[in-house]
């Protein structure tokens, strides 16, 4: 997944790549996106026994944990045929994609394999869970440097599904980053667990979803949500976790300085309130919806997602540190 046909439609970040840019979007953005990273944890961390590996997976790295070192390199195998499958679905840039094919259909149905299909319905769930905070339909631009980005018809209601039978408005190109690669965290971590009978955690990036047996005290992982930052052990009080983290950076408009975020995957601008939030939730593409979308909630975003019942670590743009459900209080050691 080198070069030009390899470069996947995610345009999430990492640290090695903490810029947000993307052509779908006029480069002007006041704002940098930064989606999370995880990481394999310490030696004392890992279940006994047990293997491990990582690898650059897209613009990001995976790690991945199984409780048996032997099946190691046929789970790895596993992830890497499911990223290629992914991608061939959803690559922006690849005239090939099957995304591309929807774009070119002018809004009409077009029937797509299963894997798509799983996909777009992934996506526009999410949409729906978070009032279209997290939204697939990407084509929206920033309208001028001197106002905020606002959301431009059509969006994720536009969107029809007939089983594998897919329309979308014409023109529009279906951005799955919010989503996508969550789904191949939690996908993957269950087909590990299901062809191998092993205990598995997956991580890509920040998406992390686990399977089968957890070790004795429950999974540890190292989480960073912030471009340079520390790196946090934490034990996850769910079976899955997602770090989204927006980096505002001032602007100037109307002669004046602005400050907001813009998630990936939503129009909707946000206050410099959270500067990353970690959402522990049973599904990795529902903390991954959760946690996007709770970055432009401001203040109500505790609220928001005490009633969906998850776990959650919100960090202030001081600093300051807000917990939710579950979400552990030690966080070192």
């Amino acid at each position: 997944m080198r070069g030009t046909k390899g470069k996947l439609m995610f345009v999430e970040s990492t640290t090695r790549q903490s810029e947000f840019t993307t052509h779908l979007i006029d480069r002007r953005a006041p704002y940098t996106m930064w989606r999370g990273a995880s990481a394999v944890p310490p030696r004392g961390f890992l279940p006994d026994r047990s293997g491990t590996t990582e690898w650059p997976v897209w613009d990001t790295t995976a790690h991945l944990i199984v409780t048996s070192p032997e099946r190691l390199v046929d789970a790895q195998d596993l992830v890497t045929d499911q990223v290629a499958a992914i991608e061939g679905a959803c690559n922006q840039v690849s005239s090939a994609s099957e995304v591309r094919a929807l774009q070119r259909a002018h809004g009409q149905p077009v029937q797509v394999n299963p894997l798509l299909a799983d996909l777009v319905a992934v996506s526009v769930r999410a949409a729906q869970l978070s009032d279209g905070d997290v939204d697939p339909i990407s084509d929206r631009a920033l309208r001028g440097q001197d106002r905020e980005p606002s959301r431009t018809p059509p969006d994720w209601r536009s969107i029809r599904r007939d089983g594998r039978e897919i329309t979308v408005p014409d023109g529009a190109l279906l951005d799955l980053s919010a989503t996508a690669r969550a789904r191949a965290a939690d996908l993957c971590a269950w087909l590990i667990y299901k062809r191998f009978k092993v205990g598995v955690l997956l991580g890509i990036g920040g998406d992390i979803a686990t399977a089968g047996d957890a070790p004795a005290g429950g999974w540890r992982t190292l989480i960073q949500d912030d471009p340079g930052g520390p790196s946090i052990p934490v034990r996850l009080p769910f079976t899955a976790l997602a770090t989204s983290s927006a980096v505002s950076r001032a602007w100037r408009g109307g002669g004046r300085p602005l400050h907001y975020a813009l998630c990936p995957g939503t129009s909707r601008s946000a206050g410099p309130m959270w500067r990353s939030v970690s959402v522990s939730a049973f599904r990795c593409t529902h903390a991954r919806t959760l946690s996007t979308a709770a970055l432009v909630r401001g203040h109500t975003a505790p609220d928001w997602l005490r009633d969906f019942g998850v776990s959650a670590r919100l960090v202030a743009t001081d600093g300051e540190v807000v917990t939710v459900g579950r979400w552990p209080t030690e966080e070192t050691g």
